[in-house]
């Protein structure tokens, strides 16, 4: 038994060759077959072999998308050389780079490694351009020529060799094939450079290219050499030039050499069990083959070396290799021992890049257009962060303002120097612009945008943000409403309160009455007259806080009740002061929005659509205002007379509201969270990297407050917090805060003049004091008889004969009381009688 092999090469359709495949497997015994090299048959050659047991040999570098145990591939997988393009532009550090391919499922999925492949080395795809396979050479200028107004200076290339090779011949005209360019073309290109002209091999000087490294050895040259003989015997009597064998073909020789020997190992045939047999055989099968070590893994040829080359002239220069297993390096042989992987590019020999230069291209550059585009907002208000000022003579736009001396003095420390053109937003003062419409004409009308632009998470789904060079946050400013009123003493205490520490007064000296009228005269020693010592023991809760040296009772219980009393009386002063201190200074923090309220924020910011989707405020509680004199006249007209009753807005606007308005305002509630003002730029610019580092270095440079102080006012600092700025609202108190306390006590005082100085006041106090007298004198009578009735009518002295004690004799008619003083200093007996019947 004979075993066939079927070669497939590409019809006049692809449909003739599934049902040449198809017809061969069901009239012959065909037991393999090696199929086109094109894509588009993958799937139908997949299936075919797997439902008919045949081993199906593919060139295809393309993964399928269709599991098949009968596909075998004999050249390396596309993620191999995904793997290996990152590793060199790691090496090459260039953050980013272009990819041209041909819109084809096979391009996709190698775009799908690449994109993988660049994320584990963090290098990032800046723009990816399909062309069609049949685009016209106009529609490949046109997208050259964008790329030409892109930042991106490196540019990968992937497609097949018709399109790839006109693509390189328009680039050129496009003037893309200059210095600072860099081009990498994959192996899709790189295999088939033995067929280009000079034309097109002139215009593709300086590309770099990868492709699978296959090793000159005798074998190879012998049969290169065998090849030359039977192609120059073939086209004996033709004028065709010989084409010499790329690696295609000598992967396929390679391929049928292993077909042959794995059928050797299972004669005789068995047609019951050969597909599987043969299969097995055929991936066991390891020799050395014209492209090197030929062995299979997990159905796929084993990862080989990458060669490295540079095209100058009219030839190739090999500048290094890269393999799996030690990465990039300048020669194979030289390092055979090591198994370090090596990432630097000095591990490659020089490369001359396009334009003759060779200085490496840094990957990116200032737009063909020689000038920086950098937008600047035309705004109405806040314009102490930018300005714009247009030339009249020469229609030149010019800006100022803190945003713009933080972008001059980042330029002054950037390695390269860098021409700028100011172009203005919103030169028609379009009251409805907004900062997320300019940041929309990135990269299209500004290479960069400089200006109060707040970093903010959405906006950074279309534009990359520099690390920001002010403060973050939002805050809440409001009215500072003052508590302050010529009543606010009384405040800290609820009237409950008060009237219970009045009622407390009054019956503490009540007790203290009935406690130092048991006093007798004998014990009472060096005290004030009994009617004096009277009244004065009613005031004694009050008197003993003013005078607590003054010996105001005697009795021992009176004393303690006192004590209590003035531990009561300091927890309540203490309590008192705390709560008005609290009142002048901590509750002025309080804020709550009335059911009419209306909130103010800046027109053209995030501000709007930050308050409805995070805080939850409603569209319509929202106004928008321009700038410190729009806010400040809304807030005096307040909501109900059409403005508003507070601001939502930034820390930096709000610091210069308050700077300005200091005593008027405060802040109130949280700070949220934002990014701070930075400059934008599109998606993965790599300008972004290096402004960041100069906004850094500006920023915590000396040159920081100088630029604060001249754009916002001396004594300005970013280093102050916010809170130094809300706590001078009030350094001190008014006469008016406490006038209804000084109301009282002038009150009082003119109360005591009338009644001590003028004649109608004197007459009405005695007339009030009789009453009060004969009242509580009544009282105080039927209390002492009670005594009188249970003593003997002899005197009762006390025990010191300096000192005469009063004595209480019962005569039936009335009750005469002596009291007998030692005076003070002079030691004088000072007789007061009291009649009561006077």
């Amino acid at each position: 038994m004979h075993a066939r092999i079927l070669f497939v090469k590409m019809p006049h359709s692809i449909s003739f060759s599934f049902y040449a495949a198809v017809d061969l497997l069901k009239h012959e015994q065909v037991h393999g077959i090696i199929r086109p090299q094109t894509s588009t048959e993958e799937t139908f050659f997949a299936e075919l072999g797997q439902k008919s047991h045949v081993p199906i040999i593919s060139f295809n570098a393309r993964t399928s998308s269709l599991p098949s145990t009968y596909s075998v591939r004999t050249t390396p997988d596309d993620s191999v050389q995904a793997r290996a393009l990152a590793a060199i532009f790691r090496a090459l550090e260039w953050p980013e780079i272009a990819v041209l391919y041909e819109e084809t499922s096979s391009g996709y999925q190698f775009i799908s490694h690449l994109n993988k492949a660049f994320q584990e080395v963090d290098i990032g795809l800046a723009y990816m351009v399909p062309i069609q396979t049949s685009a016209e050479d106009s529609d490949i200028s046109k997208e050259l020529n964008k790329l030409s107004r892109k930042q991106t200076r490196v540019f990968l290339v992937h497609m097949n060799p018709s399109l790839g090779f006109r693509l390189f011949t328009l680039a050129k005209s496009a003037g893309v094939m200059s210095e600072e360019y860099a081009w990498i073309v994959t192996n899709s290109l790189s295999i088939f450079l033995n067929s280009i002209d000079s034309a097109v091999r002139d215009s593709m000087e300086g590309v770099v290219g990868v492709r699978p490294y296959v090793l000159n050895s005798k074998a190879l040259q012998s049969f290169k050499e065998r090849l030359r003989r039977n192609m120059t015997m073939s086209n004996a009597t033709t004028t065709s030039p010989i084409t010499e064998l790329n690696v295609y073909g000598l992967w396929a020789y390679d391929a049928v050499t292993a077909l042959a020997i794995a059928l050797e190992k299972i004669v005789p045939f068995n047609s019951t069990s050969l597909g599987p047999r043969f299969l097995n055989e055929l991936l066991t099968t390891k020799f050395r083959g014209l492209t090197g070590d030929f062995e299979f893994f997990n159905g796929k040829m084993k990862p080989l070396a990458f060669e490295i080359f540079n095209m100058i002239g009219t030839g190739e220069k090999t500048v290094g290799f890269w393999t799996p297993e030690r990465g990039i390096t300048r020669d194979l042989t030289s390092s055979a021992g090591e198994k370090t992987y090596a990432t630097s590019a000095k591990e490659l020999k020089t490369i001359t890049w396009p334009g003759d230069s060779v200085t490496r291209p840094k990957g990116w550059a200032i737009p063909t257009t020689g000038n920086l585009r950098v937008g600047v907002p035309w705004k109405f208000g806040f314009t102490e962060f930018a300005n714009v000022i247009i030339d009249e003579k020469t229609r030149r736009t010019n800006a100022t303002g803190f945003s713009i001396d933080i972008f001059l003095a980042a330029l002054e420390v950037l390695p390269f120097p860098t021409k700028y053109q100011f172009i203005h937003y919103n030169d028609t003062h379009n009251v409805d612009w907004s900062y997320d419409d300019m940041l929309r004409g990135i990269p299209e009308d500004y290479d960069m945008v400089v200006g109060d632009v707040t970093v903010w998470a959405p906006r950074a789904a279309h534009v990359d943000f520099s690390l920001p060079y002010s403060e973050s946050g939002v805050i809440l400013v409001v009215k500072n409403m003052k508590p302050f009123d010529m009543w606010i003493f009384v405040k800290p205490l609820k009237w409950n309160l008060w009237l219970a520490i009045v009622v407390a007064c009054v019956l503490m000296g009540v007790v203290l009455r009935i406690l130092e009228n048991r006093v007798t005269s004998n014990d009472a020693g060096s005290i004030i007259e009994n009617k004096e010592r009277h009244r004065a023991i009613y005031w004694s809760p009050v008197t003993i806080l003013a005078f607590p040296e003054r010996n105001m009772v005697s009795n021992n219980w009176s004393f303690f009740v006192l004590v209590l009393w003035l531990f009561m009386a300091f927890i309540l002063m203490q309590s008192y002061t705390a709560n008005l201190s609290a009142i002048l200074t901590v509750d002025q923090l309080n804020f709550s929005f009335s059911d009419s309220y209306y909130v103010g924020c800046q027109e053209g910011s995030f501000m709007k659509e930050f308050l409805i989707n995070q805080l939850h405020i409603s569209p319509s509680r929202l106004r928008s205002y321009n700038s410190s004199e729009e806010y400040h006249k809304a807030m005096l007209n307040g909501s109900e007379n059409g403005g508003i009753d507070a601001i939502f807005d930034e820390i930096p606007y709000m610091k210069l509201f308050l700077n300005k308005y200091d005593s008027q305002y405060k802040m109130a509630g949280p700070t949220y969270r934002t990014g701070g003002f930075g400059f934008a730029f599109p998606v993965g610019s790599p300008l972004v990297a290096h402004f960041s580092k100069a906004i850094l270095d500006v920023t915590q440079g000396p040159n920081m407050t100088a630029i604060e102080q001249k754009n916002f006012g001396p004594g300005y600092s970013s280093q102050d917090p916010l809170s130094s700025r809300i706590s001078q609202q009030r350094s001190s108190l008014t006469l008016y805060d406490f006038a209804g306390l000084f109301l009282i006590i002038g009150s009082v005082t003119l109360f005591s003049l009338f009644c001590s100085e003028t004649a109608i006041g004197r007459k009405l106090t005695d007339k009030t004091t009789n009453f009060i007298h004969i009242l509580f004198h009544f009282k105080s009578s039927r209390v002492m008889s009670m005594e009188v009735d249970g003593d003997t009518n002899e005197p009762v002295a006390n025990d010191d004969d300096d000192d005469v004690s009063d004595v209480s004799v019962r005569d039936g008619t009335d009750i005469s009381t002596r009291v007998i003083e030692a005076g003070p200093e002079n030691g004088e007996i000072i007789d007061n009688v009291t009649d009561d019947n006077q």
